[in-house]
């Protein structure tokens, strides 16, 4: 799947509108023939092409499931998330075995880079920022309005979104509350990419800095989504206690993450998001009960769980 996103594949069958041959699909794409006709049979079994008998000829089309998710014009493309997955996520799972062993991030194993600075190699060129942050995006365009609509967010106008990105969810939030206006607190180079590369909303705001070691604007409500999960306990403390005290009073904090199970044995996608996260960053999924105790730790209280049943799930702690 990731490399026939990366060599156009699905691309090319939707711009021509018909089947067609593994012959007239490698000279287009410059690969062999042969390849390419093994690639192509084996995304026919995962259910990615339909192929159909022509002329004595085999032809290959996209699927439903292809032409909505995995060709890059689509609204829900999910391309940039396969482009990021194939060219860091694939490459740091074959470091798993060692990552067990040592309990720790593998980044530096199959990057050269330190695990101090993962987020810095995540960002090495503007093309990495932009690839990152359309897969972050991307996401949300499955499940954004799941997890904004788990809890009732109309009575907050003053909203910070730490580590926002480019304002993926921040736009699903204000789709939903069209009377609050959103600050993104991202860092400097990801805050540049994202106004110069992506569409911009006049209610979202952003914010340059480093949310560990720089102030954080008061707001009514502070999403967090998918940042918990990279970090140790300490550092989660750290920021939780951080946002509670720029939390005005009767504010919240919105957890998005993808819950494990109490027993942690289930749900399988957020069993392998964890230990994804084993090789990626400092971090892990957690329980619902586990997120209820950083947030209480940090001062939060009246904690609402919800599990959303799609990619990710939401907690709400308020002060």
């Amino acid at each position: 799947m990731f490399t026939a996103c990366e060599l156009g594949v699905f691309d090319l069958l939707h711009e021509l509108e018909e089947p067609a041959s593994a012959a007239t699909i490698a000279t287009r794409l410059d690969t062999s023939v042969d390849g390419m006709e093994r690639l192509l049979h084996t995304c026919v079994g995962l259910k990615l092409l339909n192929v159909d008998l022509k002329n004595n000829e085999d032809c290959y089309s996209n699927t439903d499931v292809s032409a909505v998710y995995l060709v890059k014009s689509s609204p829900r493309s999910l391309y940039h998330l396969m482009m990021y997955c194939n060219q860091t996520v694939y490459t740091c799972w074959q470091y798993l075995t060692p990552a067990v062993r040592e309990g720790k991030c593998q980044y530096e194993r199959a990057f050269g880079t330190s695990s101090k600075e993962i987020f810095e190699a995540f960002y090495r060129s503007e093309k990495d920022i932009v690839t990152f942050l359309h897969a972050m995006d991307s996401i949300w365009n499955i499940c954004g309005s799941d997890v904004i609509q788990a809890f009732d967010l109309s009575g907050f106008r003053t909203v910070c979104d730490i580590g926002g990105g480019s304002g993926g969810l921040a736009k699903h939030f204000l789709s939903a509350n069209n009377e609050s206006s959103v600050t993104i607190m991202d860092l400097p180079k990801v805050v540049q990419t994202a106004k110069k590369c992506f569409g911009t909303d006049e209610r979202i705001h952003f914010l340059e800095g480093d949310f560990f070691n720089d102030p954080i604007p008061e707001a009514d409500l502070f999403i967090v989504a998918r940042i918990i999960h990279d970090w140790t306990e300490e550092k989660c403390l750290k920021l939780l206690r951080k946002i509670y005290q720029s939390c005005k009073p009767g504010g919240a904090v919105l957890l998005v993450e993808a819950f494990l199970n109490e027993d942690k044995i289930g749900p399988i996608n957020s069993l392998v998001f964890s230990l994804r996260m084993l090789v990626l960053t400092e971090g892990k999924e957690r329980t619902p009960s586990e997120y209820t105790k950083l947030l209480m730790d940090s001062g939060f209280r009246d904690i609402e769980v919800k599990v959303t049943g799609k990619m990710f799930d939401a907690i709400l702690g308020r002060k």
